[in-house]
């Protein structure tokens, strides 16, 4: 029975943010429907089981070494197969869509599409921490973690997927910096694996890299779509 409230609350709980995303949408009056939130963020949450397939197969060539296993582990087996499954499921969504560019169109990727891309991968980070914490409550009774990923699994899944949401906008027609952005997002997530797992790593460390994070992502989607941006063109660094 307690195992039972514990699920109802992280789910709960897992659900403000995307409920706060919607309003915020709403308000801002990005083109984003309800129906395209709800595909979106039930895409985010499919995208645990491709990485948990992912994860199984990496776990077959761990390599040997203290400090190779752990950076194996923490940003490869774990953080690179989640951010990949989440860009790979987006892509595939974004081309059912309509929303990926042509190959043949030679104009530049506008502002607006990153825009687009990055608002919605936003929600499927908020669906994938959805399923995650609900088996991370249905499988631990750590309170300590559950309360730890309560407050951080939302910020980092939602900043590591608004990176990789406009990583598959580009992968099309703009691979490198698409690459780039995947990278990114793997980065951020293996350091917050990192701060969470490893003892002798004060726990705000990790909150302060989950919060600061959503924040540089919220920053990159907040503005209007009309008007703002559409005349600019994403510029290979």
């Amino acid at each position: 029975m307690y195992g039972t409230w514990v699920l109802i609350t992280m789910l709960i709980v897992s659900s403000f943010p995307v409920i706060a995303v919607y309003i915020w949408y709403r308000f801002a009056k990005y083109p984003v429907s309800l129906i395209k939130l709800l595909i979106t963020l039930l895409i985010g949450a499919a995208a645990i089981f491709p990485a948990i397939l992912l994860q199984n197969l990496v776990s077959l060539f761990s390599p040997s070494g203290n400090r190779a296993a752990l950076f194996y582990e923490f940003f490869f087996r774990i953080a690179f197969s989640e951010e990949l499954s989440r860009m790979m499921l987006l892509f595939i969504f974004f081309l059912l869509a309509g929303l990926l560019k042509p190959k043949e169109d030679s104009q530049p990727l506008s502002w607006s599409s990153v825009k687009m891309g990055t608002a919605l991968g936003l929600v499927a980070g908020l669906g994938f921490a959805i399923l995650e914490n609900a088996v991370y409550s249905a499988s631990s009774m750590d309170i300590n973690l559950l309360l730890l990923r309560a407050v951080t699994a939302a910020p980092i899944h939602a900043a590591c997927g608004s990176r990789v949401g406009s990583a598959a906008i580009m992968l099309r027609t703009n691979p490198a910096q698409a690459i780039f952005r995947l990278l990114s997002a793997t980065a951020i997530h293996g350091i917050y694996n990192l701060m969470v797992t490893m003892p002798g790593f004060p726990i705000i460390l990790a909150i302060l890299i989950a919060f600061s994070a959503l924040i540089t992502a919220i920053l990159s989607i907040k503005g209007s779509w009309e008007g703002e941006g559409l005349d600019k063109t994403v510029k290979n660094k």
